[in-house]
Order: C-alpha cells, then structure tokens, then sequence
C-alpha cells in the first residue's frame, strides 16, 4: 500500500529530473553553437590545455565554482516571486537555470576527463546516469499514454473528451 501511496511522488521525481537531463540534452548544442559563435572556442581550448595541468580535485574547484554566482540570482527570482512580480521572477529563475546548466554543460564537456579520474566522481557519474535510465523507464508509459491521448488514439474518456474538444473548436471555427 505504501508503494501505492510512493508512485506519484516517485513519477513526480522522476519527471522534475528528465526534465533536467532534457535541458542538459539541449542546451549543449546550444552551447556548442555560441562558443563556435563567439570567441569561446579559444576560451574552451585555453581552460582545456589549463586543465590538463590541474590535479582532478582542482578540476572540480574549476567545475564547480563557476556556477556558484547564480544562486543569489534565483534568490532574487525566489524573492520577486513572494512579491507578486510573477513573469519578471518567472524569468528570473529560467534565466539563471538556462545559464546555469549552459554554463555546467560548457565546463563538465572541458573537465569530465579530470573529474571522471576520480572514483567516487567516476561512481557519482555512473549512478547519476544509471538513475536517468531508470527514470526514463519510470515515465516512459506515462509518457506514451500522453501522446496517446494527444493523437487520439486512446480509447475511453481520453479519446470522447478529444472528440469534443476537435467539436468544439470545429463550431467555434464555423461561427466567425
């Protein structure tokens, strides 16, 4: 029964870090795209050819302390947020995420092989990724019952309640 009462908390878990592993996905190519953009590729190369010559703990200062300096920034969000100021904290805290896994993605593609030369890092890494195939598993059928419904294909109160709306839509289009 517990387990029962646990699913949604778990599938909510699971969802919250899919979504993260998604944005991950998506914005390393966006990264790769700026830093091809912008003078970065140089930038990338010189931290690099410095991180060569770093022992794997410094590497993790280097992975790590980039990132820091966005936390007061979603403090700001979280405070526009209790103030009522909905879409200026609402892209507040995009902004700072956006950058934040931007800038993460940027710097674990530079250090990962430094970091990796750690074994617990290397024992993280394998259980942060083992844990993202499990919830891809986790949501999987949740996620293929959504496009279901989305396409139609669903049957029941999924596929009536689709049928209604495409009615609904159909009439309103036929009243202008």
């Amino acid at each position: 029964m517990l387990r029962r009462l646990l699913q949604p908390i778990w599938v909510l878990l699971a969802v919250v870090f899919l979504i993260e592993a998604w944005l991950w996905d998506h914005l390393e190519p966006i990264v790769a795209w700026a830093v091809a953009k912008i003078p970065l590729r140089a930038f990338k190369h010189w931290l690099a050819e410095r991180v060569d010559t770093l022992s794997p703990a410094m590497t993790l200062v280097v992975f790590i302390v980039p990132v820091a300096p966005l936390f007061p920034l979603k403090l700001v969000g979280f405070w526009l947020l209790t103030h009522e100021y909905w879409m200026s904290a609402i892209f507040t805290i995009m902004f700072a995420k956006l950058v934040g896994v931007g800038v993460t993605a940027f710097l674990f593609d530079v250090t990962r092989s430094k970091l990796l030369e750690m074994e617990w890092f290397e024992t993280l890494y394998e259980f942060v990724m083992a844990l993202r195939a499990k919830a891809a598993a986790l949501v999987e059928p949740f996620k293929r019952r959504i496009i279901d419904v989305l396409r139609g294909d669903g049957s029941g109160w999924s596929s009536r309640m689709l049928r209604l709306i495409q009615r609904f839509r159909k009439s309103v289009r036929e009243a202008r």
